[in-house]
């Protein structure tokens, strides 16, 4: 693959009003490839840390917002493929450094390797601190560039999700060893934010830093627990049960503990995974999607209404509506698949959707849902 060195601005260039064009260190690029289940491999060239990675391969559609989905929890055990065709190019920003960081979902990536088109080495952008490669590097995270993209995510779309394995071979067996993913990105202790007069326990099975921000911003208590702690046990006026990675059913104690949130008759909001926990708590049943919804333009409509939402998705499960729980109804579809994107109680203060209100990254048409859920506590 080409790679242009950009020497001298481009004639008629305005002067950079942010960090200048900033190249990594050059790195010799040993082959790495893809390999897939099913036996097809891709071959392309290595970036980031240099060692095998195994993961469910999934691809995401966005255009921007690679620092945020690397740092979504709900990513944990996956190989994450990009389908747009340039990466790096803004760079990432400073670390870490602050536990509701303002560029990133959580405190660590979480991805099992990155599948990109194209790597560039130059990253331009006014809150770019290093090269994205420097950071898969520090976080032993795998990357390959130089796949056609486009021909594995059709190859996805076709034959449904499926492990996968990066390595410097171009055969490999792939194994998927067995992992509860919720445990591992949960918290393990109840966490306090904020001091706003009503209090949400926000049930923590992956959950994103801007779904906190999203509730301080509206002036709760936010009170985070561990995804299997009994949040009805607490002094708290509703409850939240986050996004978060894996099968639904793989969550029994989150499930039971739903239960008793929803017993306690206090409002109660789901996102993502926990659209899902909140279905199979009350009786209803959950399925896996051919290929998942990952991408920020996902097109939903509000049930009984023409209005469209433009929503950010990251999951492979879905809540069946032939088999809804007694008293809920669809409350949002997916218009490109007509899969359900939301329910609601027809009589009590529960409501929950697939997508992500909060967005990052992605559009927040639809943030107006932390105003009505903070609007019952």
């Amino acid at each position: 693959m080409r790679r242009e060195t950009l020497e001298r601005p481009c004639p008629g260039a305005l002067p950079s009003q942010g960090r200048a064009l900033s190249p990594e260190p050059p790195f010799d690029a040993p082959d790495a490839y893809l390999v897939l289940e099913d036996g097809t491999s891709f071959q392309g060239r290595s970036f980031g840390a240099r060692r095998p990675s195994c993961g469910e391969v999934v691809f995401n559609t966005g255009m921007v917002g690679y620092p945020e989905s690397f740092t979504d929890p709900s990513y944990r055990g996956q190989i994450l493929a990009l389908t747009y065709p340039l990466i790096g190019n803004y760079g990432v920003p400073a670390e870490f450094a602050a536990e509701l960081s303002t560029f990133y979902e959580s405190g660590r990536i979480h991805l099992e390797g990155l599948v990109v088109s194209e790597y560039s080495q130059y990253h331009h952008h006014w809150t770019a601190a290093r090269g994205l490669s420097d950071l898969l590097v520090e976080a032993e995270v795998p990357g390959i560039e130089g796949i056609d993209t486009r021909a594995l995510t059709k190859h996805l779309r076709s034959r449904g999700p499926m492990a996968g394995v990066i390595t410097d071979k171009p055969s490999a067996s792939v194994v998927l060893p067995p992992r509860h993913l919720v445990s591992e990105v949960s918290v393990s202790e109840v966490k306090s934010y904020g001091d706003g007069p009503k209090t949400v326990a926000l049930v923590d099975c992956g959950c994103k830093n801007t779904i906190i921000r999203s509730l301080l911003s509206r002036k709760t208590r936010v009170l985070r627990v561990p995804w299997d702690f009994d949040a009805s046990a607490l002094d708290a006026d509703g409850f939240l049960f986050s996004n978060g990675p894996g099968d639904p059913l793989d969550c029994k104690a989150t499930i039971d503990n739903a239960k008793k949130a929803l017993a306690t008759g206090k409002p109660v909001f789901g996102i993502c995974l926990g659209n899902q926990i909140l279905a199979l708590a009350d009786g209803g049943r959950t399925y896996k999607l051919k290929f998942g919804h990952r991408g920020q333009n996902q097109p939903c409509r509000l049930e009984g209404t023409q209005r469209c939402f433009i929503t950010s998705q990251n999951h492979g499960y879905a809540v069946d509506t032939e088999r809804l729980p007694d008293g809920w109804e669809p409350w949002f579809t997916n218009l490109n698949d007509g899969t359900n994107e939301g329910l609601r109680h027809r009589s009590k203060p529960y409501m929950s959707v697939q997508f992500h209100p909060e967005a990052m990254p992605g559009p927040v048409d639809t943030g107006h849902l932390f105003d009505e859920f903070t609007a019952l506590l």
